[in-house]
């Protein structure tokens, strides 16, 4: 461990940390615009400045590595003064459009320049005009806005592992692009809006919805996909206004797909809000009351074995709860299932193969639960005749963050001849729940 002082507070360290990390340990809020701990180290914007002792002139605190015995001050007045001169330099070029700008409210470069920054500006000159950029359907750019911090660009790298931003051009002339002028092609485009510091990167489906401190933030978990990442849906009165990521170290970091980041879009748009009912061949409008009462006819005068269910993998435990009671209690039929799986060719034949070859990635093994869902499928293919003294067969886990719930409700159809009915054209009622595959 390494000591150091910052502001005369002692604190030890590990190894390889910077100045800056060792000055958050302190408890000193340093500022800062390039710097993101996911990302490697840039130095661009030297708003991290501090002072250390025995050196001729303030250090960039976050590529500075700690040593032992290092002296760092971060309130002199040097420290301000140079702190006021760098939001200066990044101030003069920015068109301060505060009040038609998306990141109003939520932008680093306010806030910053309300804590640190100064009140008026020595730049006289005619600012610089930088042409937008098309990146594609979801990310708005207003390249004027933009400070050089290159967050973007190693995220793309570093993190989406798509390297399609780059800069071109030098000092004020310097710019952000796409380097064939297309839009980006990666799935977690979206994670540069968050990092982007400023407002020159911002969403355009949330383009004029509304300002942060108007939304009411709840935490929730994310059910598109199976990861199960954790996210804060913000809403403005009863409409989702949109998705963000919530830290969480141990499953997605601080970073969500564009998937689970725009999905809330099909709430509000073509969404299926009204019943319909077929006439002769033809859907027409109905009420509510008159789609129950032709479901509850229906369902009076049709035998039990010709109703069947499937829940999908956008429903939540609770309705599932109810969907199987209604089909135990209400329905007295168990012809019910969450495993649409077995629709796809491959599925059936591997149950049908009297020796399937089941393969589990590498990075399978790395989970902490690795042994507890080995031993799972094992036991699955076992109690299905799947492993035997001549043969042993195991494949790669896949599902959704519902399914498991469903799995643990056990709305499984033990004779396992569901899907042969239904392709049969043996039910003549199918109750879908969150179910569209």
């Amino acid at each position: 461990m390494l000591k150091l002082k910052v502001n005369e507070i002692e604190v030890e360290v590990e190894e390889g940390l910077t100045v800056l990390q060792a000055c958050e340990k302190a408890g000193v809020e340093i500022p800062r615009f390039c710097y993101h701990e996911k990302l490697s180290i840039a130095g661009n914007c030297r708003m991290c400045l501090v002072e250390m002792e025995k050196s001729p002139k303030p250090i960039a605190s976050c590529a500075m590595p700690a040593a032992d015995g290092m002296v760092i001050k971060t309130n002199t007045p040097k420290i301000e003064k140079s702190r006021k001169g760098v939001m200066e330099f990044l101030l003069a070029n920015h068109p301060l459009d505060c009040p038609v700008c998306d990141q109003g409210g939520e932008c680093d470069l306010q806030d910053q320049s309300m804590f640190y920054g100064i009140d008026k500006s020595r730049f006289k000159e005619n600012k610089r005009s930088v042409p937008d950029k098309n990146m594609g359907p979801l990310i708005k750019t207003q390249m004027t806005r933009c400070i050089h911090c290159t967050r973007c660009i190693r995220f793309a790298t570093e993190i989406a592992g798509v390297p399609e931003l780059g800069a071109i051009g030098r000092g004020e002339d310097m710019q952000i692009t796409t380097y064939l002028e297309q839009s980006i092609q990666s799935e977690l485009s979206g994670n540069v809006i968050d990092l982007c510091p400023v407002g020159a990167l911002t969403s355009k489906p949330y383009v004029f919805e509304a300002r942060p401190w108007e939304l009411k933030k709840t935490e929730s978990i994310d059910v598109m996909d199976a990861v199960g990442s954790n996210i804060r849906v913000d809403t403005y009165g009863w409409e989702v206004k949109r998705i963000l990521p919530l830290i969480n170290e141990d499953i997605n970091e601080e970073w969500i797909s564009d998937k689970t980041r725009y999905a809330c879009d099909g709430l509000s748009n073509q969404r299926l809000d009204t019943p319909y009912i077929k006439y002769n061949g033809k859907f027409e409008k109905a009420t509510w009351d008159e789609v129950f009462k032709i479901i509850k006819s229906k369902i009076k005068n049709t035998s039990k074995d010709k109703i069947a269910g499937f829940v999908g993998d956008l429903a939540n435990m609770e309705s599932s709860y109810i969907f199987k009671e209604f089909f135990d209690r209400t329905l007295d039929t168990n012809n019910y299932d969450c495993r649409t799986s077995n629709y796809y060719k491959i599925t059936k034949d591997i149950l049908n193969a009297k020796k399937p070859l089941i393969i589990l990635g590498e990075s399978f093994f790395k989970l902490e639960s690795a042994d507890f869902l080995f031993n799972l499928i094992k036991n699955f293919l076992t109690n299905n005749k799947k492993i035997d003294e001549s043969w042993n067969s195991l494949n790669k886990i896949s599902t959704d963050a519902s399914t498991v719930g469903s799995l643990d409700l056990k709305i499984i159809n033990e004779k396992g001849n569901i899907f042969e009915n239904l392709k049969a054209s043996n039910f003549e009622i199918i109750y879908l729940l969150g179910q569209d595959n």
